[in-house]
């Protein structure tokens, strides 16, 4: 007697995928059933209303707020339009090793952490002392320079 040429582990496989095909059949004929019963395509529509949100009714014309479209700027904001920042700033030493020349210092307004280098130094400084700095950009990010104890 012969023996099968499918082994057990095919027959598995194509069980599974016969399995698979069935599945994906009965969901196929239950979505057509659902648009027979509700009358739609499937293709439900979001309208957005007057604050943004999606909702699924249409939007109440009476709430529809008009926009001037003079007010509406597409483009980057020019220089000269910018407001004048003062490149002094103000902070304090947080960390400051004298042997290895650097230190990090906190600037008062955003609370954000420095590097400082002994190379931009114009006084000398150490922890917790009051400063004003400048900011230029170094290779791993902004580093304080022309740094001054106040």
């Amino acid at each position: 007697m012969a023996k099968s040429q499918q082994t057990f582990n095919k027959a598995e496989k194509e069980k599974k995928r016969k399995k698979k095909r069935e599945e994906k059949l009965k969901k196929k004929e239950a979505r057509k059933m659902d648009v027979r019963e509700n009358g739609t395509a499937g293709i439900q529509f979001a309208y957005v209303d007057h604050l943004g949100n999606l909702t699924d009714t249409p939007p109440d014309p009476a709430l529809k707020v008009a926009v001037d479209l003079e007010s509406i700027e597409i483009a980057i904001p020019k220089k000269e339009d910018l407001p004048e920042v003062d490149p002094i700033r103000k902070g304090k030493v947080s960390f400051f090793d004298t042997s290895k020349g650097f230190g990090f210092i906190i600037d008062a307004e955003d609370s954000e952490k420095y590097f400082c280098h002994v190379s931009g130094l114009i006084d000398q400084i150490a922890e917790n002392d009051k400063v004003s700095f400048e900011l230029e950009k170094g290779m791993k990010g902004l580093n304080a320079v022309r740094v001054t104890k106040v």
